[in-house]
């Protein structure tokens, strides 16, 4: 086990990471989400207007961390959602599952999966086979490894950032990281 001091990312991004911005972008954002988090929902925005913000000087990761035991449909999202990116398509994906938190039954994934076009016989193989699901418990146990124990959790340049008080703090330390 990493001995890495808790609340630092333990895992850190590589190019297998789903991520927007500039890999050299000198601000690493890193979310731990949960695609039927309303708290995730609710943050989403707020990372597309930083990433607005601060063009080509940040980068944005997404990792899984679904909370299974309040979230059922999680991880069926999760898979979904990797499923989709297997394809090139995960930020459609990871935003059209936010736009309808509420409906993640498996047959409304497939309905979504049909929106975006995606290839429904490998979708269709990958979900029936739990293909990704392998990767999802890997960002889960980065995330634990991390001191994550809710969503969404923020990491900038690795050391976790409280928004336990609003995604203002986020901004700040995007802020303060790109001026020092």
């Amino acid at each position: 086990m990493n001995r890495r001091h808790p609340f630092e990312l333990t895992v850190p991004v590589t190019e297998t990471d789903h991520s927007i911005g500039p890999a050299d972008a000198p601000v690493t954002v890193v979310e731990y989400g949960d695609l039927e988090c309303p708290n995730c929902k609710q943050a989403a925005p707020a990372v597309k207007l930083l990433l607005r913000r601060f063009t080509g000087r940040i980068r944005f990761v997404f990792r899984h961390f679904p909370l299974a035991e309040v979230h059922p449909h999680a991880i069926g999202a999760a898979e979904a959602a990797e499923s989709a990116g297997a394809q090139g398509r995960f930020w459609p994906m990871h935003d059209l599952l936010f736009e309808n938190q509420a409906h993640l039954k498996l047959h409304q994934l497939r309905e979504y999966a049909e929106r975006l076009q995606l290839d429904m016989a490998r979708y269709t193989f990958e979900m029936n086979d739990h293909v990704h699901l392998q990767r999802i418990r890997e960002h889960i146990q980065s995330g634990s490894e991390s001191g994550v124990r809710s969503t969404p959790t923020f990491f900038v340049n690795g050391k976790v950032q409280d928004v336990s008080f609003g995604l203002a703090a986020l901004f700040s330390t995007v802020e303060a990281v790109l001026s020092a």
